[in-house]
């Protein structure tokens, strides 16, 4: 194996008593920058809006403090209104104190965060600080948007903040004929077109709309200047609570508004705005829920299973002793648990990877595979063709007592598992050492509104990974409702499945985790492109449940 290690960067670690301004971008987690991700993984403290940090505070390290900009006094509590705490107080504060803060905005801080105050603060104060820049919201939302602000004959583009435009900015946006990029809030979009139409732009001059841009929230409606009131009217959305929910408008001839179904890349990908359900644990889920996004989807994690360590663990001690001293020729995983217990035995005796010099490695797949390499063991076998205890039993040697010295196997595994892999082994020859190495038990329940959406159908679709997962989800949360996708992983899954009474929509072609994602974001190309062609509006399973078409949109 190839060592890997962390990018080198140019940039030092933070100073104490510095401050880095940075972008968080539009909206979009991925969009960060690398050297913003250095900067807040050496950051004391970390100031942002509540929406910014949920972005963001991913890549701080553990422990890094995270002040409340907003506080409540007395007096508001009354009324119900939140009042904003000084950010610049707070950066000052901390800064002076020989912290190293960053200060962080969405989408970019000179062009969309109001930090110039802040900076001039810290020039005054002479407390060094750094600008890293972020993707811009009027540069990131019309990508995802689908909308090119420039054609090949290079139009020009003009910006314009709608909060706080001039008349002299209208008219000059107005008399040209340049692709203008507007900031505005939803209540405000109406006006601001009314203002380009007032200043000589023609009423019928296309222009996209865009709100929750780069998030699988986003939406965008196609219009003109002259009738982009009427069609967010008709189109029953609704601002935010506070009146001001940001949207992005392009406006313009050149803006490929016009062309933007061939190019919504983003809004079009097979799963988009899917809230998918998940029933593992983060760390299980991590490589699938990675998969969904790329799909557009919005997974949701509950765990079904938890682990527990064996009732008896003698067993599974002896089996790690007998490891060390030679009494076996290989050991068989058949689950990142499995190496999960085997590692933190190990590691209770003190043992790393080096112990399994000289046994030969097998692993039931590619996660399996990953685990034990991240533990250090590159396995000898994988499966070539079906993960599963079938598929490595395929490519399993017989045992030879001319070549194979040793004729025994360990294998660690859950207390529930099939027999399916001792009997194959057996039957080539081997002895089997078939060991608990964890037991699996109903996990808890999850909260209250996750039940309720289950039940609901607030979920799109669901992922069933295996028998057990249809059972304890089943058993701890209730029956997903009927409009919500059933995706399982293979033939018995969609039996018990069925036997509970869910009607299978989406059958994985292999028996992995990523294959049936795969099958259910071809299931969702397929839906997409039946409502297209018949003309009716691409909507999510979730929209179609009783009463769901009534509502409003909010965002």
């Amino acid at each position: 194996m190839s060592p890997t290690g962390p990018v080198v960067s140019d940039f030092p670690v933070l100073p104490a008593g510095h401050v880095t301004f940075l972008g968080a971008g539009p909206g979009d987690p991925g969009l960060l920058t690398l050297r913003a991700v250095e900067a807040l993984a050496s950051a004391d403290v970390l100031v942002a809006e509540p929406d910014v940090l949920d972005v963001v505070r991913c890549h701080a390290r553990a422990g890094v403090s995270t002040p409340e900009m907003t506080v409540v006094d007395m007096a508001s509590a009354a009324a119900g209104v939140p009042v904003l705490r000084d950010a610049a107080n707070l950066v000052m504060e901390a800064a002076k104190g020989g912290r190293r803060v960053v200060r962080a905005v969405a989408g970019d801080p000179g062009m969309d965060g109001d930090t110039g105050a802040e900076m001039l603060a810290c020039a005054a104060a002479g407390v060094p600080f750094e600008v890293v820049p972020g993707v811009a919201n009027a540069v990131g939302v019309p990508a995802y948007a689908g909308v090119p602000l420039r054609d090949a004959q290079g139009a020009d583009v003009r910006f314009v903040d709608a909060r706080n435009a001039s008349d002299r900015c209208w008219a000059e946006v107005g008399a040209s004929d340049a692709t203008a990029v507007v900031s505005a809030s939803l209540d405000s979009v109406g006006a601001a077109a009314g203002e380009l139409v007032s200043a000589g732009r023609k009423p019928d001059t296309p222009l996209t709309v865009t709100i929750a841009g780069t998030t699988t929230r986003q939406r965008t409606w196609t219009a003109t200047l002259g009738t982009i009131a009427q069609v967010l009217k008709q189109a029953k959305v609704l601002p935010s609570p506070d009146g001001h929910q940001p949207v992005i408008a392009v406006v313009g001839e050149r803006s490929s508004a016009a062309r933007r179904d061939q190019l919504a890349w983003f809004e079009s990908k097979p799963l988009f705005g899917w809230k998918v359900l998940v029933p593992r644990t983060k760390e299980q889920a991590a490589s699938l829920s990675d998969q969904l996004r790329s799909y557009g989807a919005v997974p949701h994690e509950v765990p079904t299973i938890a682990v527990e360590p064996p009732r008896t663990p003698q067993q599974m001690e002896r089996a790690v002793k007998g490891l060390v001293t030679g009494r076996y020729e290989w050991i068989a995983f058949t689950s990142v648990n499995a190496v999960k217990a085997v590692r933190e035995k190990f590691e209770e005796y003190g043992l790393d990877a080096r112990a399994f010099a000289g046994i030969k490695v097998a692993a039931v797949g590619e996660q399996t595979a990953a685990a034990l390499i991240d533990f250090g063991v590159k396995p000898d076998l994988v499966p070539s063709g079906e993960q599963s205890a079938a598929g490595l039993l395929e490519d399993w040697p017989p045992y030879d007592p001319v070549f194979d010295p040793i004729d025994r196997v360990f294998l660690p595994r859950a207390d529930i598992a099939t027999e399916t892999l001792v009997a194959g082994l057996i039957e080539l020859g081997w002895e089997v050492d078939d060991v608990t190495a964890y037991r699996t038990v109903r996990a808890s329940p999850p909260p209250a509104d996750t039940r309720e959406a289950i039940k609901g159908g607030g979920f799109d679709a669901v992922l069933f990974t295996s028998s057990s997962t249809v059972r304890n989800l089943v058993g701890i949360a209730g029956k997903p409702h009927n409009v919500t996708v059933i995706a399982c992983i293979g033939p018995a899954t969609a039996k018990t499945a069925e036997e509970h009474g869910l009607r299978v929509d989406v059958l994985s072609p292999e028996p992995s985790v990523h294959k049936l994602a795969q099958a259910l974001a071809d299931f969702g190309a397929q839906r997409r492109d039946a409502a297209k062609e018949a003309g009716d509006p691409v909507t999510r399973p979730s929209e179609r449940r009783p009463g769901a078409r009534r509502r409003r949109t909010t965002t």
